[in-house]
């Protein structure tokens, strides 16, 4: 009597997708192995619930195996150890994934010992587990001090040390890196509204026209601070309220343009050097640490409150914005055209993304 028998061997680390997440969501193996029961994995697969058990103990050895170079993605494409092909290497990139509830609560906090001690009470409120909670807190700081001193564009730098994909390099990791550096007050009640996503809009408008790189990227110096010399120099714009002929002239050549093109014309009107006060001196303060975190609770309490209440729609303020930052081209005593352009650029792009419920 005779029997055949098939052997294949091989060496490549197997990653099941439904594991790992389980694994980076802080779940024991055992609840791990429970929510893949409730899943229906039994039935899928015709097994058993030892093997079931077998097989997640068998991926979570593996991950913490894995984990020391999940810390540094490049090591984990020059190690020979785990055989791993490349689309399953951007799987495991995923650990760099976060929850944005979270990074919410994180946004403009120091990422330190201090912080790390109140994810305890950040859990509860966001219902991410602990374990998902440090894990991501973890890989936060882990990015801040990797880029904190490198030279060059910070989404770059991002993305190139920690292989993510371009949206969460430069959208998502790079904001979260703007707002430590400068840290933004965004925990006020009145900013509750605004979401991670619109702070990291935010962050990526001010990256692209106030950061070093974007004012001088041939000095190649760290981009995630807003440069010392560029918000001196924005107090060179108060003279478009302060100068009483200019301020005047501004507002008439606002007004004529948008006469009978927008619904709250005569709000305008009415409220309009209180309105450009407004949005001048937010610029004219960032000297003052205390002012600069203060940023977005002043567009929101100086401009975005005042809006609202006189019922302007976000295509009123789009159209005002847009005619309120060419005007001063016609001001031939205005002389500082260029620095006021990449000010409301920015400014623009903040309060449109904000001008929401």
């Amino acid at each position: 009597m005779s029997s055949d028998l098939d052997v294949f061997v091989g060496n490549t680390t197997l990653i099941d997708e439904e594991v790992y997440r389980l694994w980076l969501d802080g779940h024991s193996v055992a609840e791990a192995v429970a929510r893949r029961l409730r899943g229906g994995v039994l039935e899928r697969e015709g097994t058993s619930v030892a093997v079931l058990q077998s097989d997640t103990r068998d991926h979570y050895r593996t991950f913490q195996m894995l984990e020391r170079l999940l810390h540094a993605p490049p090591r984990l494409l020059q190690q020979l150890l785990f055989q791993i092909p490349p689309e399953r290497q951007g799987v495991l990139v995923q650990r760099y994934a976060f929850d944005e509830a979270l990074a919410r609560e994180l946004l403009g906090k120091k990422l330190s010992k201090g912080t790390k001690k109140e994810l305890d009470e950040i859990s509860a409120r966001t219902g991410v587990g602990i374990r998902s909670c440090r894990r991501q807190f973890d890989n936060f700081k882990r990015v801040f001090k990797a880029v904190e001193e490198l030279r060059g564009p910070l989404a770059e730098n991002i993305q190139q040390l920690f292989l993510l994909p371009p949206p969460l390099a430069r959208g998502d990791y790079a904001a979260i890196v703007f707002f430590a550096n400068s840290r933004f007050e965004t925990g006020k009640r009145r900013l509750q509204f605004l979401t991670f996503g619109d702070f990291a809009a935010c962050a990526q408008s001010m990256m692209g026209h106030w950061s070093q790189g974007a004012l001088a990227p041939e000095a190649a110096e760290p981009d995630g601070d807003l440069p010392k010399s560029f918000l001196q120099d924005l107090k060179e714009l108060k003279v478009l309220v302060t100068d009483k002929d200019l301020l005047d002239q501004h507002k008439s050549l606002v007004c004529s343009v948008l006469r009978g093109k927008i619904s709250v014309y005569n709000e305008l009107e009415a409220n309009f050097k209180a309105l450009s006060r407004a949005l001048v001196n937010v610029g004219g303060k960032l000297t003052h640490a205390r002012d600069v975190r203060d940023f977005f609770v002043d567009l929101v309490e100086k401009v975005i409150e005042p809006c609202r209440s006189d019922k302007w729609s976000p295509g009123d303020l789009r159209l005002f914005l847009t005619q309120y930052t060419a005007a001063p081209r016609n001001l031939p005593a205005f002389r500082h055209q260029a620095l006021w352009e990449r000010y409301m650029a920015a400014i623009t792009a903040c309060l449109l993304r904000m001008y929401h419920d």
